[in-house]
């Protein structure tokens, strides 16, 4: 059978966005979903929607996912969004905007006919309101082309189904934070093993947040190696230029070895278990002095006296005796 249209998705991997699928596919009408990817996003390893594998409802449905990273463009809207951020560094307006003209701009260039999303009118307290949907749809330049088809008919008819293009009554009425009318969709499509909802982005976390902040505010160009040491271990911030990584256990010392980078040193407790501590900054002799103490605060001599710790970049290394840093002036500290 010929479709009737091709559109394009948003495409988070959880059930909202895979409803909004299925709805449109019922219709005859061709899907290619995007999945945004950014450096905020979740663990892959995680079951929350923003990190769920797509291939398998995908091949189980029949459409295409195509993989689209947003690069610096996002991290440049983190860092000044127009709306705002949310409760921490989260800018969802701005986030929306920016993936929304992204698919405007692929639909332009594929020749699809409109653009759908699986937001649902009130279930995000920033970005899912009428103002700000409305928002959304006019910066995009998508206005009259985007479509919520899970609250289509609380919302104004849409050029596809002023078009006929799409049938509104097969769409949905969908409002609130009720996942009870998903479910029965979920049911009624054979859609299994959806994710439970998440935010999944980092941006929404307190403790990530407040270590992003403060990148933003002693660097002023912030590469991708940044973004995931923020990820990483304890953030100790030392003077201006200066901060220290602190790895929890053997997986992240792993990740920090990796994310070295010309100028950074490395400190750590010979012969017991210790953390890879990434000094990123000047070695001044005080740095190298806070350096080795929290390096010795979390080893596993931390309750002896004195513990020597090695400095080394490259192929040059030292060492300092030093006792570990006592917890009131290590929270001084503590990004």
């Amino acid at each position: 059978m010929s479709q009737r249209g091709h559109a394009i998705a948003l495409f988070s991997g959880g059930l909202d966005s895979a409803l909004a699928i299925l709805l449109v596919m019922q219709q005859d009408i061709e899907v290619t979903a995007l999945m945004f990817m950014t450096h905020f996003g979740c663990d892959i390893n995680d079951k929350s929607s923003c990190s769920h594998d797509p291939s398998a409802v995908a091949e189980k449905f029949g459409f295409a996912v195509k993989m689209v990273h947003l690069g610096y463009k996002f991290v440049d809207i983190v860092r000044n969004p127009k709306y705002g951020h949310g409760k921490n560094m989260n800018p969802c307006i701005d986030c929306r905007i920016l993936m929304l003209t992204e698919a405007r701009q692929f639909m332009e260039i594929t020749g699809a006919d409109f653009v759908f999303t699986g937001e649902v009118l009130g279930q995000r307290p920033m970005s899912q309101h009428r103002r700000q949907l409305d928002i959304v749809e006019r910066d995009s330049g998508l206005k009259g082309r985007l479509v919520r088809p899970l609250s289509a008919k609380l919302m104004n008819p849409t050029e596809p189904e002023l078009s006929g293009l799409l049938d509104r009554e097969r769409l949905e009425s969908i409002s609130g934070r009720s996942r009870r009318r998903q479910m029965e969709l979920a049911d009624k499509f054979g859609l299994e093993d959806y994710p439970n909802p998440a935010a999944g982005c980092l941006l929404t976390d307190v403790g990530y947040s407040r270590r992003l902040r403060d990148l933003f505010s002693h660097q002023e160009i912030v590469d991708f190696n940044d973004l995931n040491l923020l990820k990483v271990g304890r953030h100790f911030r030392l003077d201006t230029r200066s901060k220290l990584i602190v790895g929890r256990n053997k997986e992240e010392n792993d990740k920090i070895e990796r994310y070295i980078t010309n100028g950074d040193w490395l400190f750590e407790a010979k012969d017991c278990g210790s953390p890879l501590t990434l000094l990123k900054g000047d070695l001044s002799e005080a740095n190298i002095a806070l350096g080795a103490a929290i390096t010795a605060r979390y080893c596993d001599l931390k309750h002896v006296e004195e513990v020597t710790i090695t400095y080394s970049r490259n192929e040059e290394s030292n060492i300092v005796s030093v006792a570990p840093l006592a917890e009131d002036i290590l929270e001084q500290h503590r990004i």
